[in-house]
């Protein structure tokens, strides 16, 4: 295996509904960001083409030094209170991980995290109560890494989008000195990943079992079209604006929205104050407002900017001209210099 010798380095983040790949002066901040290109793609098998677009021809057996985040369907974050009197038992993680979320730890790949400030916990340390299990599958990651590696991408890590995204968010809220509770959405295909974020760290994370595809069968219903597969052609195109059925199409993801928040705002006393939709669906910019007004929140405006400046991230000239969007919220996420946790063996 030869790595290339050139200075450059890559992000690239496959998410749910695209893929954006960046060539950024380094790997590590402060770095400039060169150029980045959509994919409308969350195909691993898309991004060899766009490296050698970026880099140039490419001598066979050379790969890119890159930093990768993915977004596996089965990803799994979970918060959970652990007890400090049991934090010593063997099987105590295992067993709270089967029984309380149902999960099967001898096929997954974990990282234990503080839920406050995203570091990674030893299970027996004293004081460690309140955490974050993130990860995934081992089977989903090495897929992933084998997909990277077969497009000539070396992955310098390999990190879950998600947990990168919440590091961004709850860097954003500190510097803001905000202390709003922040919905957080991911609404994917056929799941809706749920978290509430502070400047303090994440205080619940869930997923919920309606994404975008539950909604296509009530497009159908409403517009009285002949099959489901003309419902999800006109949900994701941008010639039809569904706000005036907005909610009518969210129906059963904000029933589940409401439990949640209602959960939350109970056991803590707060009240949710902004929401932020991360993963969206392309031409389904109705969708974010939608679920906000439904709630009763604003939506937040994220200030990339300046959070940018703060990170030593910066823009060449021409790249992002309107000014940075806000789905790049993700890809930033990978280039944090602050620590950013990884689901990792």
């Amino acid at each position: 295996m030869r790595l290339s010798g050139k200075s450059s380095g890559y992000f690239i983040e496959v998410g749910e509904y695209s893929t954006l790949v960046a060539q950024t002066s380094s790997l590590d901040a402060p770095l400039v960001i060169q150029k980045v290109e959509e994919l409308a793609s969350r195909e691993i098998a898309a991004v060899g083409a766009v490296l050698d677009k970026m880099s140039g021809a490419r001598r066979a057996g050379t790969y890119q030094h890159s930093v990768c985040g993915i977004y596996p369907e089965r990803r799994f974050i979970r918060r959970a209170t652990l007890d400090p009197k049991r934090l010593r038992d063997a099987g105590y993680l295992d067993e709270l991980l089967t029984t309380q979320f149902r999960a099967e730890p001898e096929k997954m790949v974990l990282a234990l995290l503080s839920a406050t400030d995203g570091q990674a916990l030893d299970p027996s340390s004293p004081g460690t109560k309140e955490v974050l299990f993130c990860g995934g599958y081992s089977e989903d990651f090495s897929g992933a890494q084998a997909a990277f590696l077969a497009q000539g991408v070396f992955p310098e890590s390999l990190e879950l989008g998600s947990v990168g995204m919440m590091g961004t968010m709850i860097n954003l809220l500190a510097m803001q000195g905000s202390k709003t509770p922040t919905l957080v959405l991911e609404v994917g295909r056929e799941t809706t990943n749920c978290y509430i974020v502070t400047a303090s760290g994440v205080d619940l994370s869930r997923p919920i079992p309606h994404g975008v595809n539950s909604m296509i069968p009530v497009v159908q219903k409403e517009l009285g079209l002949r099959d489901e597969e003309a419902a999800a052609k006109l949900l994701f195109s941008n010639t039809f604006d569904f706000t005036g059925m907005g909610t009518v199409l969210v129906k059963k993801l904000l029933k589940e929205l409401q439990s949640s928040i209602g959960f939350f705002e109970v056991q803590t006393g707060q009240s949710i104050g902004q929401l932020v939709c991360s993963v969206i669906p392309p031409n389904c910019a109705w969708l974010s407002s939608t679920l906000a007004s439904s709630v009763g929140v604003a939506l937040m405006q994220l200030d990339l900017k300046v959070w940018m400046e703060q990170q030593g991230i910066q823009v060449a000239a021409g790249v992002a001209p309107d000014g940075v969007p806000e789905s790049w919220l993700g890809l930033l996420g990978l280039m944090g210099r602050y620590k950013l946790p990884q689901a990792h063996q």
